[in-house]
């Protein structure tokens, strides 16, 4: 995302933004699918979302190294806090404004990299399903056995603000411990909207639920009108089952700094600030390399008139992918067929899935994601034409 794009509503355009809030309020339905305001829109297509998992690879990676898994536990509780800040607040810090990203067409790509002291940590994000809007995504490290994968969707409302419900999940896998970790994802709403400055606010809880016999629950809080600070948690982890026998505590602000104490010692066991912690710069091929479904080659039209600030030829090229995709759903139906994804592919049969949500009573709603989605390594091995990364992880078929 540029810098170009501009933070918060331009006086010009506050009668627009004014209108906008109004049909908001009156829009029944999917959020998501309204038009936004040009001036509101980001170069950035949510595809590109998945990459805000492991943007500090380090911290991605630790837990694989540690021998006691109920601190193996509380290092991965540690990793998921670190990625809340690049995942909800990014944005908006850095351009003053939560931006309304485009949004992803069937099939679109977003492939990438890290290259740091923690090795190679690879990125592979598609759009695997149009309606409902679904990404799907694998993020893993060789070297150091650990791999994430996922996919989500979100339901967008309106009550007083704009409330966003993510549906779907993550489960991160180490291999050195054959254990992996269901991770649920947080509700969000948006603040700031009258003043024309939104960001997003985390609320109620998400879990993470660990193969080896631990549970770890974070909830969220924001400011209110009276007291309190924005971006802040609690976090507990447990044994399975034993709630009331907590392990570690974790609180703080996610977009600043918080703590991990070991509840028997009352130490600080980890103190990690998101905000003074450089992120490792993604690598992305340039975008006369890319195949013609990556993201940034895609939208790289689009992004260019929002840059430059002409919104209506934003909307006209916009428009051109749109219809082209509309015209493309409209061949497959008439040949009766579906579109072949490239590195996913949907499954009946999910029993690690089922298992961990079962434990803390999380709803699969694989109706509502268009089913359940999973790293197809054999297609990666064939994906066609030749990708500019080696996308096939060394282990082969993920779980």
């Amino acid at each position: 995302m540029s810098d170009k794009e501009g933070a918060a509503v331009p006086p010009q355009a506050r009668g627009s933004w004014s209108s906008f809030l109004k049909s908001i309020a009156s829009f029944n339905g999917d959020l998501s699918s309204m038009t936004a305001p040009p001036f509101i829109l980001s170069t950035k297509s949510l595809v590109e979302f998945s990459s805000y998992w492991a943007e500090h690879p380090s911290v991605f990676i630790a837990p694989a190294a540690e021998k006691d898994p109920a601190k193996r536990a509380a290092l991965v509780l540690k990793w998921f806090l670190s990625t809340l800040k690049q995942q909800y607040a990014s944005r908006s810090e850095k351009l003053g404004t939560e931006k309304k990203p485009l949004n992803p067409f069937l099939g679109e790509l977003f492939l990438g990299k890290w290259e740091d002291e923690a090795g190679t940590t690879q990125l592979v994000s598609e759009q695997v399903s149009h309606h409902p809007p679904v990404t799907a995504y694998c993020i893993w490290n060789s070297k150091a056995g650990v791999r994430l994968q996922g996919y989500n969707a979100q339901k967008a409302s309106f009550s007083r603000t704009i409330n966003v419900k993510q549906i779907g999940h993550a489960i991160l896998h180490i291999d050195e411990y054959d254990e992996d970790y269901l991770i649920t994802l947080p509700s969000l709403h948006i603040e700031g909207l009258i003043t024309g400055s939104p960001y997003v606010e985390l609320n109620r809880y998400s879990m993470i639920q660990s193969s080896s016999g631990y549970t770890a629950k974070i909830e969220y809080s924001g400011k209110g009108w009276l007291s309190g600070k924005k971006n802040t948690f609690t976090a507990s982890l447990y044994a399975e089952g034993k709630e009331k026998d907590i392990l570690y505590t974790a609180d703080g602000q996610w977009t600043d700094e918080f703590e991990i104490k070991d509840t028997k010692t009352k130490k600080v066991v980890e103190r990690y600030s998101p905000k003074a912690t450089p992120v490792t710069p993604l690598i992305v091929a340039e975008i006369e390399d890319q195949d013609e479904m990556e993201s940034r080659r895609a939208w790289k039209k689009v992004a260019d008139a929002i840059n430059g600030g002409d919104t209506d030829l934003a909307g006209q090229e916009k428009s051109i992918i749109e219809n082209s995709q509309r015209e493309l759903r409209k061949k497959e139906k008439e040949e009766n067929r579906e579109w072949e994804r490239r590195f996913f592919s949907r499954t009946d049969k999910a029993p690690l899935l089922e298992n961990l949500a079962g434990k803390i009573g999380e709803q699969i709603n694989d109706s509502l994601t268009n089913g359940i989605w999973i790293f197809d390594a054999e297609k990666a091995s064939q994906a066609k034409p030749p990708f500019h990364y080696n996308i096939t992880p060394r282990d082969g078929e993920l779980k």
